[in-house]
Formats: C-alpha cells, sequence, structure tokens
C-alpha cells in the first residue's frame, strides 16, 4: 500500500524553508510528522491511552527529545560503545516544548500521553532544538489527542542590531539576545532566554517584532488537520466554525466527522 502523504512548506523569508510532512513515518503512532530544514531532520510522534488510570488526577504528560550519534553518521566510540543518558541540551529541549504543551490540553484530560522527538539527520548551519516545539505541536495536530490550541515554536537573536529567526548555531554565538518564543494563533504561550545588558524594551522589541512570524507557521500546522482528502477549511465548514477555533474543537469535531461519514480511524497495525 502506497502511503498517502501530506507536506506543508513554510517560508522564513530569507531563503530557507521549513517542511512538515506526515503520513509516511511512525503510522503506528496517534500522530507522527517529519520536520526538516536544510539537513536537519526531525520525527515527532505523539500517542495517548484512551482511557486515564484509576486515582489519576493529573495530566501524565512525557516529552522526549534524543539526539543520536546517527543523525551525524557517527557512532559511540571510546570506552562506552552506546548512547548514553540524555545530555543536558536534551533535558533542556524537553522543558522548553513540555513547558509550552502541557497548559494546552484540557484540564479533565488524565490519560497518559508521550510525545517523542527525535533528530534523524543533523544539520551544522540548523539547531534543532528550534524545530522541536514545532513538531511536537505538528504531531498532536494529525491526532486525535485532545489539544486546546496549537502552537509553534521559534527561536529569536539579536545579531549586529537585527532580529534573526532561528539562526545557526555560528551566528547565535555573536548574539546579544538569545530567547525562545512558543506562541499560537492569537498569543504568546512561553518565552525564555538570556540577554546581554538588554532592556526591558528590547525584550518586547523581540517578541513584538518574531511574533509576527508564528502565526503563519500556526496556521501551517492547522492545515494538517485532514481526514480521508478532506482539507481544513472544508473541516471548518462542515463543523460550522471558523477557521480560527481552537485545535480542541477540530480534534472533538474529526471524531464527530468521521462517525456521520462512516470513516474509521487507520487501525494501528496499518
Amino acid at each position: 500500500m502506497i502511503p498517502k502523504v501530506t507536506q506543508e512548506t513554510i517560508d522564513l523569508g530569507d531563503g530557507r524553508t521549513i517542511t512538515i510532512e506526515t503520513g509516511k513515518l511512525a503510522k503506528q503512532a496517534d500522530g507522527s510528522v517529519v520536520v526538516r530544514c536544510g539537513d536537519t531532520m526531525l520525527l515527532a510522534t505523539a500517542v495517548s491511552a484512551r482511557t486515564s488510570n484509576p486515582g489519576v488526577d493529573f495530566l501524565p504528560l512525557t516529552v522526549d527529545y534524543r539526539e543520536k550519534f546517527a543523525a551525524a553518521g557517527r557512532f559511540p566510540g571510546g570506552f562506552f560503545k552506546r548512547e548514553a543518558r540524555p545530555s543536558d541540551s536534551e533535558v533542556l529541549t524537553m522543558r522548553l516544548v513540555d513547558r509550552v504543551l502541557r497548559p494546552l490540553f484540557p484540564d479533565d484530560y488524565h490519560a497518559e500521553t508521550q510525545v517523542m522527538i527525535q533528530l534523524m539527520s543533523h544539520d551544522e548551519e540548523v539547531m534543532p532544538d528550534a524545530l522541536a516545539g514545532l513538531a511536537a505541536s505538528a504531531a498532536l495536530a494529525v491526532s486525535d489527542i485532545p489539544f486546546y490550541n496549537l502552537i509553534s515554536e521559534v527561536r529569536v537573536a539579536r545579531i549586529d542590531g537585527k532580529f534573526v529567526i532561528n539562526p545557526s548555531k555560528a551566528d547565535l554565538e555573536k548574539s546579544d539576545i538569545d530567547m525562545m518564543i512558543g506562541a499560537s494563533m492569537d498569543s504568546v504561550a512561553m518565552v525564555e532566554g538570556e540577554m546581554k545588558e538588554a532592556s526591558e524594551q528590547d525584550m518586547l522589541d523581540a517578541i513584538r517584532s518574531k511574533a509576527l512570524a508564528l502565526p503563519p507557521m500556526t496556521l501551517k500546522v492547522f492545515n494538517l488537520f485532514a481526514i480521508d482528502g478532506y482539507s481544513h477549511s472544508e473541516i471548518s465548514e462542515m463543523l460550522g466554525i471558523s477557521e480560527g477555533t481552537s485545535a480542541w474543537h477540530f480534534s472533538d469535531g474529526k471524531r464527530r466527522i468521521r462517525e456521520g461519514l462512516g470513516i474509521s480511524k487507520p487501525k494501528k497495525n496499518e
């Protein structure tokens, strides 16, 4: 069976593009996407239990991010011949993704949920941690896991007085502002970073200047909502709601549309 692949492309405006692809890899997961920028590729998968365990009154969400040696065409050498525990940078990336995703799940959703992000290919010019939040959000977008709103996440750096989205590692070393911003279509959800003697106004300018680039990225994630050939706009029309409605209505609506059209969700082994 030939897999049905859906792809969306995000233009960063400086010749670089980010592509989001779903339908080809990790089909047993509830949602899976491959995000690529340059030669950096991330595979993100999202899986959730159908029911919560008795006595659980919180969201048991696990976010895992791993950078394997194989992503750079290498294998571990020396005394240790296997992959070790996550590095500090991997743990910090997990926290960045968890921090922006966790508040966006419904308050009464207590089913065990896992979001796994793996670096498949490494590019020296593209830092993968800036794409992890986008990949996780896109994986949730193509799943039926309840989720209030979809987000995107970018790194913003000020280099020679200009704000740059997702700079390379070499360029980032020359910056005096380094911020990670997670935002939805209409609001900023999370900000974290460091600055060198920057004023509050400089920080606000960084958020305002590049937060404008996040809604188009988030809209591309919304476009991944599809059910057997039905586009995001067609789903909106079926549900009688605007395309700016929160993702929670879409994840719930996708189930209702499947029931009405007699379309069953693909089984895990398909």
